[in-house]
């Protein structure tokens, strides 16, 4: 009798494409409620909130371009911008990448998910995908909704720039757009180090407070005396250095640096995230983090980046000190006098004037020439000189500068009353907003004496 074995066919089983894993990623984040409400708040709290700020007496003159929402729909969504960089922005990485993977802990849902993939590379890839395109969806909102109510409530206006110069509607939105796309980089690597986070310190709520901590951190050193190259190097910097987009030329070495720091911060936390979850024991369901694994292969990568950061942007710019310096502080303040004299001039219906004719100057001094004649502080006094054709005496004007530690500055007229003491000014037609009283300024951290 003949026995005729069979083999069994070992039939492999297939793993989900990356494509299906990202759809499945995307729905169960959309079908969170707190993500459906973060959602609807960033496509319409902004626009109500511009729209209304736009519409009071008050308006946030300590904010950069909040003194000009009642003048252009375009100052809103910058307002919004910084609003978002400082609380908004890390908040959101925070629930969105910082619990893509913890949530599967604290479910113990991993098991099942591997079954269904059954790769940790793909589910790593699905997840991270998924949660970008739920911040990007954000972000979108928040600068759509922004610009929306501004136009809406105030109409598509010329924007006054940071020296002072005029800004055509189509190149202001052009300039707004770029804002909120180089804020892409800064929130980026939050995204990252939430997913880091995340993969990490498993159930712990740490991984959650991770972005906004990181944040407030680099908020924080932005409030310090550290030299430029140090801050620089922190991934947050280009939250704050789209200032410089809005001057003519254009600052772009800050941004350009702050940009380069932010994305290769995203890059660096997104690969550690991805080792330790390779690295992670599924099998074990009282997994809670990597432990010592988190800082070894976590932490001190991203403070070796910084590190390294620091030598190159001290090596390649002039940037060890301040970068506040005297005649560069006199040179801004003197080019946005004359920008927004020749502004003022038109309001009162005077005779046209350049500002080769102003030949505008500008001698500043910090502390009453007591201390050190560089650096931010509440304590700069300039005294403004210009021409005017035809007069043999030159204006002066009187100003007191508060430079914060990025180089932003607003400076608060003195006198005299016709030129600056007023926030009005009495014109043929009507009252209107003295351009001249109060403005902001940008020094550029990163140019020579």
């Amino acid at each position: 009798m003949t026995a005729t074995v069979t083999a069994d066919k070992v039939v492999s089983a297939r793993r989900a494409p990356v494509s299906r894993g990202y759809r499945f990623e995307l729905v169960k984040l959309v079908s969170q409620w707190r993500i459906r409400l973060l959602v609807l708040a960033c496509w319409t709290a902004p626009a109500l909130f511009v729209a209304g700020v736009s519409r009071q007496s008050t308006l946030p003159s300590d904010t950069l371009f909040g003194r000009w929402m009642h003048a252009t729909g375009w100052a809103g969504p910058l307002v919004m911008l910084g609003f978002a960089g400082t609380w908004a922005l890390p908040l959101l990485t925070s629930v969105v990448a910082g619990d893509v993977f913890a949530v599967e802990d604290r479910l113990g849902t991993w098991r099942h998910l591997l079954v269904a993939v059954r790769s940790p590379r793909r589910i790593f890839v699905a997840k991270a995908l998924a949660s970008l395109t739920v911040i990007l969806l954000l972000v979108a909102g928040l600068a759509v909704s922004s610009a929306v109510g501004g136009l809406v409530s105030v109409g598509n206006q010329p924007l006054v720039g940071l020296d002072g110069h005029l800004l055509a509607p189509g190149d202001a939105a052009l300039r707004v757009l770029l804002a909120w796309v180089a804020a892409l980089a800064p929130t980026l690597a939050l995204a990252a180090i939430g997913l880091l986070g995340s993969v990490a310190l498993g159930r712990s709520p740490m991984g959650l407070l991770l972005p906004p901590l990181v944040a407030l951190a680099m908020s924080v050193a932005q409030m310090l005396p550290l030299p430029v190259a140090v801050r620089l190097a922190l991934p947050g910097y280009a939250f704050i250095a789209w200032n410089g987009l809005f001057t003519s030329p254009a600052q772009l070495g800050p941004l350009l640096i702050g940009v380069a720091v932010g994305l290769a911060w995203a890059v660096l936390a997104t690969v550690l995230a991805y080792l330790l979850f390779l690295r992670r024991d599924f099998t074990n369901l009282a997994y809670d983090g990597s432990g010592r694994r988190a800082l070894t292969v976590g932490a001190l990568p991203l403070a070796g980046l910084t590190a390294l950061t620091v030598g190159v942007v001290a090596v390649a710019t002039p940037s060890m000190g301040s970068g506040i310096e005297q005649d560069k502080v006199q040179r801004s303040v003197a080019t946005a006098f004359a920008h927004l004299y020749r502004m003022q001039t038109q309001e009162l219906h005077r005779p046209a004037v350049t500002e080769a004719q102003l030949r505008a100057s500008a001698a500043c001094t910090k502390s009453d020439g007591q201390s050190a004649q560089e650096g931010a502080g509440n304590d700069w006094r300039c005294v403004v000189t210009w021409h005017l054709p035809g007069v043999p005496v030159p204006g002066t004007a009187i100003y007191q500068l508060d430079i914060t530690s990025d180089g932003r500055f607003v400076a608060d007229g003195d006198g005299p009353k016709e030129v600056n003491g007023y926030f009005l000014l009495r014109t043929s037609t009507g009252d209107a907003p003295n351009p001249l009283w109060q403005f902001d300024g940008n020094v550029e951290l990163l140019t020579p004496h």
